[in-house]
């Protein structure tokens, strides 16, 4: 994770000043092994593990990566969810986790029809669960030679994809053909709304304001958030998921003691007053917004929406524009039952689920997510 220099000197606290030696060359360090699976993107020979390396790419919910791969059968991949890496407080009926899959999935497809194959989806072929997921298939991919239509486009984009989660630029308006241009890569069911307009954008921002107050101030749910960080680049090359926080200031703030999970976890203390001050102010700079709809909420209708939703981020990448998700308001917990309703009553008035929500706006970007690597995702070769 990223922060705006301003916001990252006020959270040191004034300036914390590492002496010279092996604690400022921590301070340097940036994950190795974590990043090498984008780099690896690409260089298998096998159909499958070749489109594998790309699908693990995919954006998915605080970057849990819940997918697990099974690849006895030739010519098919068996999608199945680790159940070790949802999220039972913040998505209890893992809506969002299926989604992420979906984004999976899409990728998946992309990649493999660069290669000529066309990817047949047989969805949750022993059927499926709308409260939770459990060890049945998610899906099988069958791989058909000479059958795939290629995207070059938005298959060049899959490396420099991004969610872009820092303050974006409130000086540089989305054009309306931009969010045009995003919202015509939507083509596999969902059903696409956006908006520039100034107040819709204002209440827009007030809506993700308010939902992420309610995430961080409903303990259970922000602590779920916490446990995942990873801080610094040692923690993340160890464990290479969750919410990674690296670069030189963060490394500062943890070798000087002032950022740990104890402390994002003190409601009184400076990290968590000063973190909650961030992400409001992050939200209000959301300069568009773009959302996906299905008329359902089966568990297709959920990966339809993921399957959309890594398309618009990659059409955003080629236009050089940012999006992060801001579904918080869409989550299913009791605590945000009123914001839901209220972000379906703006949304969506004429009934369905609104699946994804994101806000559109330029800022620099970012650098690459952490990955685990492909052969540690597959159960059965």
């Amino acid at each position: 994770m990223k922060l705006s220099r301003r916001k990252t000197l006020s959270l040191i606290g004034g300036g914390v000043i590492l002496a010279a030696g092996a604690g400022g060359y921590a301070v340097t360090r940036t994950p190795k092994t974590a990043l090498a699976p984008w780099a690896a993107a690409g260089g298998y020979t096998e159909p499958r593990m070749q489109a594998l390396s790309y699908a693990i790419l995919a954006p998915n919910p605080h970057n849990r990566q819940p997918w697990l791969v099974d690849l006895q059968v030739d010519g098919q991949v068996t999608l199945y969810v680790d159940q070790t890496r949802l999220l039972p407080h913040t998505d209890p009926f893992s809506r969002q986790i299926v989604a992420g899959l979906g984004c999976f999935l899409e990728l998946l497809t992309l990649a493999a029809a660069q290669d000529g194959y066309g990817v047949r989806l047989d969805l949750f072929p022993d059927g499926e669960d709308a409260t939770g997921l459990d060890d049945r298939p998610v899906a099988i991919a069958y791989f058909e030679q000479r059958a795939g239509i290629a995207e070059p486009e938005l298959f060049a984009q899959i490396p420099h994809r991004r969610s872009l989660k820092d303050p974006y630029d409130v000086d540089q308006p989305v054009a309306g053909d931009t969010l045009a241009a995003v919202q015509n890569a939507v083509a596999r069911g969902s059903q696409v709304g956006g908006t520039t307009d100034l107040a819709r954008v204002t209440a827009l921002r007030e809506l993700t304001v308010q939902a992420f107050e309610i995430e961080f101030e409903t303990p259970r749910t922000y602590k779920e958030s916490v446990d995942l960080f990873r801080i610094g680049h040692r923690e993340v090359d160890a464990n290479p998921d969750g919410l990674d926080f690296t670069g030189p200031f963060f490394e500062t703030l943890r070798l000087s003691g002032q950022f740990s999970r104890d402390k994002a976890l003190d409601r009184d203390g400076f990290s968590y007053k000063t973190g909650l001050d961030m992400v409001r102010d992050t939200a209000r700079t959301g300069m568009g917004y773009v959302w996906l709809t299905t008329a359902g909420n089966s568990r297709a209708d959920q990966i339809t929406a993921g399957r959309d939703w890594v398309r618009l981020n990659l059409a955003t990448s080629a236009l050089g524009l940012g999006v992060q998700p801001m579904s918080q308001a869409l989550q299913e917990f009791p605590e945000m039952a009123a914001l839901y309703a209220k972000a379906h009553e703006m949304l969506a008035p004429g009934g369905g689920t609104v699946q994804m929500l994101g806000r559109l706006g330029y800022a620099e970007t970012p650098g690459q997510s952490p990955r685990w690597p492909i052969e540690s995702k597959i159960i059965n070769a």
